[in-house]
């Protein structure tokens, strides 16, 4: 394509995503791990976190951020959102003017509640901000399963742009003007995920996983739409698309997280076992107060804030949810 594609974060999607651009553009992946960064350079894999699955043999990787972003056409960002803001502060004096920056984060601002765009908005003013999301896992994407995504940008032809340069054969990138809706639901479904975890780790059956997924998509379309996201987008690959995959895989994080919370577990305990971040721990605080600010009815993420932040059982928060008052399926709405 002529470009420079640079993407910071060298964990599994971070990768993931260098890997897909690798396809179409030159493209380097900065690793905050100098030696994450010198397994992908000489055995085009990272055994971290992607071990037994290879790499575009031409992505190059770097733990130098100086070296990275100064060449950049095209800057995407897939760091956790608690190290998303340093990052890019720690990036602006390096990056060049009016280059776009995506981000692949699906997560909440602690603190401020800022999706990342904002927080792009903030901290590099002037360049084009957007977030590339949908039902993507890692592992799935560079075995070769055919999969999709959504690129969301205002400037339709910059989305374009990004289109071009993630697609492959087996992965569709679709573009979309609503960036609110689409960051939202990337957020607000790991939310859902946890608590269809927690389901699964009571023992409970397909009926009841539906349920939560269901009425969980409920939740975070009514806060999307309350934020200003296009309700399409949470019938579409940023909504139920990534909602779904997020809660069914044994691959998710999130998921992992409520399952374990299920089994009688802490949220301490669980960190502990994940070398990898799951962003609905800290997002689920952060929807909690947005749904009280917005007026929004989410009994589903009550209960898993609940159990995340005030040591409340799964089991209890089941019964919660079962003693709720019957109303209208599109109660709330």
């Amino acid at each position: 394509m002529g470009m420079q594609v640079v993407v910071l974060g060298g964990g599994s999607w971070g990768t993931t995503v260098a890997h897909l651009a690798a396809h179409n553009a030159e493209t380097t992946l900065w690793c905050r791990d100098e030696a994450v960064a010198q397994n992908i350079n000489d055995h085009c894999c990272n055994h971290r976190y992607l071990d037994g699955y290879e790499l575009h043999p031409s992505l190059q990787a770097t733990s130098n951020l100086e070296a990275a972003v100064t060449k950049a056409d095209l800057l995407v960002v897939g760091v956790p959102s608690s190290a998303f803001r340093e990052t890019l502060r720690l990036s602006a004096a390096f990056l060049r003017p009016w280059v776009p920056v995506v981000s692949l984060t699906k997560g909440l601002e602690q603190g401020t509640a800022m999706r990342m765009s904002e927080v792009i908005d903030e901290e590099l003013p002037g360049h084009p901000a957007g977030a590339m999301t949908g039902p993507n896992l890692a592992k799935e994407v560079l075995a070769g399963s055919a999969a999709a995504a959504v690129v969301a940008m205002a400037d339709q032809e910059i989305a374009e742009t990004l289109q071009r340069a993630f697609t492959t054969d087996n992965f569709r990138v679709y573009t979309s003007s609503d960036v609110v809706g689409c960051e939202l639901g990337g957020a607000l479904k790991n939310v859902i995920a946890i608590a269809t975890g927690m389901a699964y780790g009571l023992g409970t059956g397909d009926n009841t996983r539906a349920a939560v997924i269901t009425r969980g998509l409920a939740e975070l379309t009514r806060l999307g739409v309350a934020m200003g996201g296009d309700p399409a987008t949470f019938a579409g690959l940023a909504g139920m698309g990534d909602l779904v995959a997020t809660c069914i895989s044994d691959q998710s994080r999130n998921r992992f997280v409520g399952e374990r919370l299920g089994q009688g577990l802490k949220v301490d305990e669980i960190i502990a076992e994940m070398n990898q971040v799951a962003e609905g721990i800290k997002t689920v605080r952060v929807v909690h107060q947005l749904a009280e600010a917005y007026g929004v009815d989410m009994p589903i993420t009550a209960e898993v804030y609940a159990v995340v932040a005030e040591g409340r059982t799964a089991s209890e928060a089941y019964r919660g949810l079962l003693g709720r008052r019957i109303t209208t399926e599109q109660s709330g709405s």
